[in-house]
């Protein structure tokens, strides 16, 4: 059964690279557009790796993984937060709201690969 990556990204167009990035390594993919809706399809349906931007139009990422951590359907799942903002703060407060990494934007295909497959579980 194939990995599975949730993509949280309010642009379609990055959204789209990613997952035809993670598509062509074999991961299944799950996408949502805003933070809401992401921390509904961490629960239900328990991917293995969360991709979260830190902006979307609802809330914040830092928002999104904090509710992602508090519910034990999703507490479990790794998050790796990216931005295009590098804000000196924005790493360790990603890092203290439970993600496992953090990556600035634009993303290499390379880099996005090998994180992802540094954190999703064998």
């Amino acid at each position: 059964m194939p990995k599975s990556v949730l993509i949280v990204e309010d642009n379609e167009h990055q959204r789209n690279i990613y997952a035809s990035i993670l598509r062509l390594s074999g991961y299944e993919i799950v996408e949502a557009e805003s933070g809401a809706d992401a921390i509904e399809k961490a629960a239900s349906d328990q991917p293995h790796l969360i991709l979260l931007d830190l902006v979307l139009p609802d809330m914040n990422g830092i928002e999104v993984a904090r509710s992602i951590k508090r519910n034990q359907r999703s507490a479990h799942i790794p998050i790796i937060g990216c931005s295009a903002f590098s804000i000196g703060e924005e790493r360790e407060n990603s890092l203290a709201a439970g993600m496992v990494d953090y990556l600035r934007k634009p993303i290499s295909s390379q880099v996005l690969k090998a994180k992802i497959e540094k954190f999703i579980l064998p």
